[in-house]
């Protein structure tokens, strides 16, 4: 059995005819190092777009992608994480599973500490839509980001 929660805020963007990649899947080691090779791969996987995303639209794909590896990292306790990038339609669809089936939870940011509590809703913010599939054998945390890309010219 699984379940699903979500939230999705309201947005579109025009893409230009061009090239889009296809999907990428990483696994990574739940380990420190994660968040960078995620943040290595999501910026090769940007790069082979033509025409290229906007350089703030990419920010906030790479930015989205670092904090759910992370999370994972830091929450799931797992001896592992998937990092799941796709285009699907006029967004960038990023998907990060991992072995834990508790989902994110909003909580006030700790601002005097190193307790965190920013990433989850700076994710929702970013977001066209978030989602969390909760299966037996963990979760996935989807997030669609807007692609925004340079006129063809």
């Amino acid at each position: 059995m699984s379940s699903m929660t979500g939230s999705t805020r309201a947005g579109t963007t025009d893409l230009r005819p061009g090239t889009t990649p296809p999907a990428d899947l990483l696994t990574l080691d739940c380990r420190p190092q994660a968040a960078a090779m995620a943040r290595d791969a999501v910026n090769r996987f940007l790069t082979r777009f033509h025409p290229p995303v906007e350089q703030s639209a990419a920010d906030a794909v790479v930015l989205v992608v670092c904090e759910l590896v992370t999370n994972s990292v830091r929450h799931a306790r797992g001896t592992s994480c998937s990092v799941r990038l796709a285009v699907c339609g006029d967004a960038i669809a990023v998907a990060v599973s991992d072995s834990s089936t508790s989902p994110p939870v909003g909580r006030v940011p700790d601002v005097d500490g190193d307790s965190g509590g920013f990433g989850w809703p700076m994710v929702q913010q970013l977001a066209l839509a978030t989602s969390v599939c909760l299966t037996p054998h963990g979760k996935t945390v989807h997030a669609l980001l807007p692609c925004r890309r340079h006129p063809v010219g």
